[in-house]
């Protein structure tokens, strides 16, 4: 295998925007493609555009009369089809949507193909990882699910065991409704509770369906508040063991920054040197479980300055084996890039200044902690079923 890796690119891809005002924000992407610039990434990384995915490979995924309602609606954004989730406030119609959805969908399954294929070792699209959208529905701004799509890709070149891990604040549904009965894909999502936040999925008892599927969605909901120490331990408690069990042959992740303190959306507390931990423990678990094939996906995030460059940046950088240290400052030429396109201050330093830490559930646990009882709750939720000890 070679040990190239890849950076999905195309600017077109900026064009998914859903109107002023709307909290996808494409500047994030291109504000992540300047700072990978900026530290010259680019030049560690082979930077690739694929192709966008074609009407056959969206319905590896998508139900036909689906695809058909987004290119409609593509072409009449005014008359779209809101029984399917276009053309709401949440994933609003907007002329080209199709293309430039199928656009971001193709990113993502080429690189899983090429690494299924051996091209490469590592590939990120983190201008995908839209893992809300259904077979026949948009949802939560994701009209095509790139994310099920490369691993509908992975299946149909042959392989038989792929890890999928969400790390996304919001329930990684989309995903786990596409392979809830296919004993092959594994879904890992960890995220807040479902209680307090978008989709209302993702409750520790969703565990699969019948039969040998049962166990092959695991969901890891959070309190509100949850911190970098606790979530970390709650990755960390969970995933190693399932990922031993499972013996991927690839490891697919998602990297929505929306689990931030500084985000709009959501409830979780992390900072931006968590979420680049939690990559690197990605990478890690790529290369001990899965012969270092791993495709990394962006996702949520909504602090479209202070936080997402920043952890999107420090994930390619791990992708292309040239880790930024987290005290590194923000290059000046980015500084200016982010004034020009926004009129706002850009982060000074590729930190937030903490030093994460957690503690490894084989030293024990307290039944009265919140973060404690969630991951318990998914350990006695899916662990006999791959055979392992609560």
């Amino acid at each position: 295998m070679s040990g190239t890796s890849w950076l999905m690119w195309d600017d077109a891809m900026t064009g998914y925007d859903f109107g002023a005002g709307h909290p996808m924000d494409p500047v994030r992407l291109r504000l992540t493609r300047e700072l990978v610039a900026a530290f010259g990434l680019d030049r560690r990384i082979e930077v690739t555009a694929a192709e966008p995915a074609d009407t056959a490979t969206l319905l590896r995924v998508h139900h036909p009369d689906y695809v058909e309602a987004v290119r409609q609606a593509s072409q009449q954004p005014a008359g779209a089809d809101q029984a399917r989730g276009l053309g709401t406030p949440d994933t609003p119609a907007f002329a080209g949507m199709h293309e430039v959805s199928a656009l971001i969908a193709g990113q993502s399954v080429a690189a899983a193909a090429a690494i299924w294929r051996g091209t490469i070792r590592h590939g990120v699209n983190f201008a995908g990882g839209l893992h809300h959208a259904m077979p026949g529905a948009a949802s939560g701004f994701c009209v095509y699910n790139d994310a099920s799509l490369a691993i509908a890709t992975l299946l149909e070149l042959g392989a038989e065991r792929v890890a999928y891990l969400d790390l996304d604040v919001h329930h990684g549904d989309g995903v786990q409704a596409a392979f809830w009965d296919d004993p092959r894909v594994l879904t890992i999502s960890l995220h807040e509770h479902p209680r307090t936040l978008f989709p209302g999925t993702g409750w520790p008892e969703e565990t699969g369906g019948p039969g040998a599927a049962t166990g092959r969605a695991v969901n890891v909901a959070l309190p509100a508040g949850t911190g970098d120490a606790a979530w970390l331990r709650a990755l960390h408690s969970v995933v190693p063991d399932l990922l031993a069990d499972f013996r991927p042959q690839v490891l697919v992740t998602q990297h929505g920054a929306d689990t931030h303190f500084e985000d709009p959306l959501a409830h979780l507390a992390l900072s931006v040197d968590a979420q680049r931990a939690a990559a690197v423990s990605c990478h890690d678990w790529a290369h001990q479980h899965a012969d270092g094939r791993w495709l990394a996906l962006g996702g949520g995030g909504y602090a479209v300055v202070e936080v997402v460059p920043r952890t999107w940046t420090h994930l390619v950088a791990i992708a292309a084996h040239a880790p930024i240290a987290p005290a590194t400052p923000v290059p000046e030429e980015f500084g200016g890039s982010v004034y020009a396109l926004t009129r706002r201050p850009a982060p000074a330093r590729m930190t937030d200044g903490s030093t994460p830490e957690w503690q490894d559930w084989v030293a024990g646990y307290d039944p009265a902690d919140a973060v404690d009882q969630a991951i318990l709750a998914t350990r006695r939720a899916v662990y006999p079923a791959h055979g392992l000890f609560p």
